[in-house]
């Protein structure tokens, strides 16, 4: 089962997707990548939706990537006496550390940190940001706000900061708990919620131990700042515009999921554009104009991944929504345009040997008949960096690791295809030819490009380049040991 596009689709789980045929059912749609969210289900359920994406995943014979979404730290007011008050602009709100019931005037902020890092002049954002408050003066345990937007308040609506960094480490006890548990499963990718600073993800990096790679979730001020260092130390990126747009003008929310996307095609790591992308799926068959312009737009700029939440998770047409960013990556992709904004935004990297290779093997595979490009990898490196490059031709990565596999699902236009150890070059050369004649990239009248490193099995080696046939006995009467 061929996709027929390169952009991969990411598929959250949940209460309409928990089963075994709907879970199929939403892989052979399109989805590449299921993401399970830690902030819902205990671990009996995140457990039984990993073994069913495992057994999905041994009877379509095809590698499935698992992200596991960490819930970070949640910031919410406390309970009210009334259960909810209704909150007028002009008025003066208090929050503090009382262990006291909420009334209109006051309400409990369990959070220390907060005040410690506020200042007159500070906005905080109320339940998504749908109420409003400017602190006009603080102390250590309380803070007196006026309502800028009014609305009604509620038990534990949850609190943004925009305007400062918190003392607030990335990852919660519970995030520990579940990061813990997610590795023990076998998850491949740990998504990062609220990352403010390159240190929350080095710490997450120390606690996973190289069981998973790590992603970071950028929807916060602080992260857009620190932006470069957090992509340094990160193996991949989800722009989560939902929380992004709470804290930051929503004007300026395109503009920098653009610079974000394009940093980390530069950077040869993974990017999701992710947050109510077919928002209207929940409860329509049909999304909006708007909604397929944004999944749209999103592929034009060379995202790796596209990312489905309550859409799949929650919604009414789960399999209808993953069915309709399929088509419209398809339909994108297709699009002459496509190819002209794609190679105009390519950006030419001049480091190692390895850069060169990849850059040299897209270059011949467009300028001649070359059918695929056909990469060994262990460590991923080197199918990354071909999906750089964002090429013509489709990339084939082969690889002993079947980790390494599940973690190129979220990676652009990589198919991963598992295949034994090598000792010798030849023997890469006709497993390429085998693999591309298997997954119905080229026969043996054609030619592929392959790449590799040599000592074979070693990370961080890719060292060599060749073009070669299709046809096995050309490459054993061609192709020295």
């Amino acid at each position: 089962m061929r996709r027929l596009r390169n952009t991969k689709i990411v598929a959250t789980l949940g209460p309409s997707s928990s089963d075994y045929e709907m879970i199929r059912a939403l892989h052979e749609a399109g989805a590449d990548v299921f993401r399970l969210n830690m902030s819902h289900g205990t671990h009996d359920e995140i457990r039984e939706k990993h073994r069913i994406i495992r057994k999905v995943e041994r009877d379509v014979d095809r590698p499935i990537g698992i992200l596991a979404d960490l819930q970070g730290p949640k910031l919410r007011v406390g309970t009210f006496a009334n259960g909810s008050e209704e909150l007028e602009p002009g008025a003066i709100f208090r929050l503090d550390l009382k262990e006291e019931e909420g009334t209109l005037s006051r309400v409990t902020l369990p959070h220390p940190e907060i005040f410690a890092a506020l200042e007159p002049g500070a906005d905080l954002l109320v339940n998504d940001g749908k109420i409003r408050l400017k602190v006009r003066d603080c102390g250590a345990d309380w803070a007196d706000c006026e309502v800028t937007i009014g609305g009604t308040i509620s038990n534990r609506k949850g609190v943004n900061v925009p305007d400062a960094v918190l003392p607030l480490a990335a990852l919660s006890e519970k995030d520990r708990g579940d990061l813990e548990f997610v590795c023990q499963l076998g998850v491949d990718w740990l998504a990062l919620s609220f990352v403010q600073r390159a240190e929350d993800v080095t710490e997450a990096r120390t606690l996973a131990d190289g069981r998973a790679a790590i992603l970071s979730k950028i929807e916060k001020p602080a992260a857009v700042k620190a932006f470069d260092e957090i992509l340094e130390v990160s193996d991949g990126i989800m722009v989560a515009r939902g929380d992004l747009g709470v804290e930051m003008p929503v004007q300026a929310v395109p503009p920098i999921q653009k610079r974000l996307v394009r940093a980390c095609r530069k950077a040869a790591k993974p990017v999701i554009v992710a947050t109510q992308m077919l928002e209207s799926m929940i409860e329509s068959p049909m999304p909006t104009r708007a909604e397929v312009s944004d999944v749209a737009a999103a592929i034009y700029e060379g995202t790796d991944a596209v990312m489905l939440s309550a859409e799949s998770a929650a919604g009414q047409y789960p399999v209808e929504a993953v069915t309709t960013m399929d088509r419209v990556a398809q339909e994108v992709e297709n699009d002459p345009n496509y190819r002209q904004i794609i190679e105009a935004s390519r950006t030419d990297v001049r480091g190692s040997v390895a850069d060169g290779i990849v850059a040299a093997a897209r270059e011949i595979a467009e300028t001649t008949d070359i059918r695929v490009i056909c990469c060994f990898t262990q460590s991923g490196r080197t199918a990354l960096l071909t999906a750089r490059e964002r090429a013509r031709v489709p990339i084939l990565a082969m690889t002993s690791l079947r980790g390494t596999a599940r973690r190129l699902t979220l990676s652009w236009g990589v198919i991963c295809l598992m295949t034994s150890e090598l000792e010798r070059f030849k023997q890469a050369v006709v497993n390429g030819a085998r693999g591309a004649r298997q997954m119905g990239l080229a026969d043996e009248s054609d030619q592929i490009v392959i790449t590799a490193g040599v000592p074979f099995n070693t990370p961080g080696t890719t060292n060599i380049l060749r073009v070669a046939p299709c046809d096995e006995r050309l490459i054993f009467a061609s192709t020295p040991d």
